[in-house]
């Protein structure tokens, strides 16, 4: 019974500090375009965002060094409510550069919110149940994205994106009790900073599981931007286009409810999921009407979903205990920063066409998908 409580305590914590960051980046770029301009509002995004890739190792090896992990995630979740609040109430007051340098420090403790949580999951669960654990942990995250920028959208407009920045550190306080009672940390060893770098790069699994997922990231990103445009397109829309995104984000949530009533192979579930992603994407690039670019969209989150859910297993279940944490935000800073790269690259061949940026984002998951096998090589040279 215990058990049970503390896990959907966290999954409760876990729900709306991810809530607010998923409305938070909507906010913050609202809140500059709509006081500045599109050049404010994405600078403000971009040290946000590429803070939080930044900042993932190093509050990963607190958390693995710490007695207690779960209060200093809820410091981080107090303190990225207050550079929120910092930047609502002195953005247009002080000099750009002082916001800009606010953004950045906020996005240094944004790994609080995604793996800083998951690596604590073990803890509250017995070893035979952290497959499910994984995938309700997974569902978190899309419940969030599906949430999320709604939300922001929805606040910005009727009451003015400065409001949305308040509910998106109201949320990250809610959460904050939450993880200020997770279980303290056993372990007694204390790894070095940037340590997990060398075993996600040595673990062959990890090493797989990263790889995989981060080259697929860059077509995920790619496809983001594309989505609005292909929706202003062929559905008379961007708001169309933006509202796939929120019909993926339900695809994925009903696929991990399914994977999580079964038993598979995590290692193998990466290599499908990203073949399922790039089928989706290669399908919306051609699909020739409303119905058909709708199924495509949900194929891409079929696929989506259990790659993320699969990825937490196989951390679990690889990452050395003294350093799981530290594991969990590495990782997570690799995948932001492809999720970055695919961003940018997108620009470009969204301008020249978005089928052709969708075509390059399917194209990333073929790659992905091929190169997978490939990631373990070393372990059979070795042995």
């Amino acid at each position: 019974m215990t058990s049970r409580y503390r896990f959907a305590a966290y999954l409760t914590g876990a729900t709306a500090a991810r809530t607010g960051d998923e409305l938070s980046g909507p906010a913050v770029l609202l809140l500059g375009v709509g006081a500045s301009g599109a050049v404010a509002g994405s600078t403000l995004l971009a040290g946000l965002t590429v803070a939080a890739a930044v900042g993932g190792p190093v509050l990963g090896a607190l958390l693995d060094r710490s007695p207690t992990p779960g209060r200093i995630l809820a410091v981080g979740l107090i303190g990225y409510a207050a550079g929120l609040a910092a930047i609502t109430a002195l953005f247009g007051a002080v000099p750009f550069a002082l916001v800009m340098g606010i953004a950045v420090a906020s996005g240094l403790l944004a790994p609080a919110i995604g793996g800083g949580w998951t690596a604590q999951v073990p803890a509250l669960v017995p070893a035979q149940k952290l497959g499910r654990a994984s995938t309700l942990d997974a569902m978190t995250f899309t419940a969030a994205a599906l949430v999320g920028p709604g939300l922001a959208g929805v606040l910005a407009t009727a009451a003015g994106a400065p409001v949305a920045m308040v509910v998106a550190g109201a949320l990250a306080l809610i959460a904050a009790p939450f993880a200020w009672r997770l279980p303290r940390n056993r372990e007694k060893q204390r790894p070095r900073f940037f340590a997990a770098a060398t075993v996600l790069v040595r673990n062959p699994a990890l090493r797989q599981s990263t790889a995989t997922s981060t080259l697929s990231c860059v077509g995920i990103g790619m496809a983001f931007v594309c989505y609005p445009l292909i929706g202003e397109q062929r559905l008379g829309s961007a708001g169309y286009g933006t509202l796939l995104l929120v019909g993926l984000s339900v695809a994925s949530l009903l696929a991990n409810a399914v994977l999580s009533r079964r038993s598979y192979s995590p290692d193998r579930a990466v290599q499908l999921s990203t073949v399922a992603i790039g089928i989706g994407l290669a399908g919306a690039a051609v699909a020739p009407n409303a119905p058909l670019l709708v199924i495509a969209v949900a194929l891409t989150g079929i696929g989506e979903g259990p790659q993320l859910a699969s990825l937490f297993a196989v951390r679990h279940r690889e990452a050395p205990p003294e350093m799981r944490a530290q594991v969990f935000t590495t990782a997570a800073s690799v995948k932001i920063a492809g999720i970055a790269l695919g961003n940018a690259a997108a620009g470009p061949l969204a301008a020249c066409s978005p089928a052709v940026g969708l075509v390059a984002a399917a194209g990333m998951q073929v790659v992905a998908a091929v190169a997978h096998p490939l990631w373990t090589v070393r372990k059979q040279l070795v042995h």
